[in-house]
C-alpha cells in the first residue's frame, strides 16, 4: 500500500507534464500554420523562413472561373513560395480583417504533424516535421476553395 501512495503522486505529475507538453506542441504546430497563412496575407517572408523548410514541396489547383475548371497541378518551390509572397498582398487589397485564417491540427506525433488551413484563397493541407526543436512545415497540398467538399467521420 505504501508502494501505492508513493508511486500515485508521481505518476499524477507525469501526466501533467504529459498534458502541458502535449498542448504545447499543438500551440506550436499551429503557430508555424498561422505563420504560413500570414505570410502570405502580411506580404512577410520572414514568416516563410521560420515556418516553411526550404525543401518544401508544395503542389496544388486553382478554380479558373472564365474557363469554370482547375488548373493542371502546380509546382512551387520554397524559392517561388517566397517571391509569391512578396507581391501578392503587397498592397493590402487581397485580405482583410474578415478574412479566414482557420488551422484545423489533425494529428502531432513526436517527430510528425498534420493539419488543415483554411484561407482567402481557399485551402492547403500540411504535413510538418519537428526539426531541431522547431515546427517546420514540408509539404503542402492547396486548392482554390472547393465548389464541393465531402467529409467522411468515423
Amino acid at each position: 500500500m505504501k508502494k501505492v501512495i508513493l508511486i500515485l503522486p508521481f505518476l499524477l505529475a507525469m501526466t501533467s507534464i504529459t498534458a502541458q507538453n502535449s498542448e504545447s506542441e499543438i500551440s506550436s504546430v499551429k503557430a508555424a500554420c498561422l505563420d504560413y497563412i500570414n505570410t502570405f496575407y502580411k506580404a512577410d517572408t520572414t514568416l516563410a523562413y521560420r515556418s516553411v523548410h526550404k525543401s518544401v514541396r508544395k503542389t496544388g489547383f486553382y478554380f479558373k472561373d472564365d474557363d469554370k475548371i482547375y488548373s493542371e497541378q502546380l509546382e512551387m518551390p520554397f524559392d517561388k513560395l517566397v517571391s509569391l509572397a512578396k507581391r501578392w498582398n503587397a498592397s493590402g487589397n487581397q485580405t482583410d480583417e474578415n478574412s479566414p485564417k482557420e488551422v484545423v491540427i489533425f494529428e502531432v506525433s513526436d517527430k510528425t504533424a498534420s493539419a488543415k488551413v483554411t484561407a482567402v484563397w481557399g485551402i492547403d493541407y500540411l504535413s510538418l516535421m519537428k526539426e531541431d526543436g522547431k515546427w517546420m512545415i514540408v509539404n503542402v497540398l492547396w486548392q482554390s476553395a472547393p465548389k464541393f467538399s465531402i467529409s467522411e467521420t468515423k
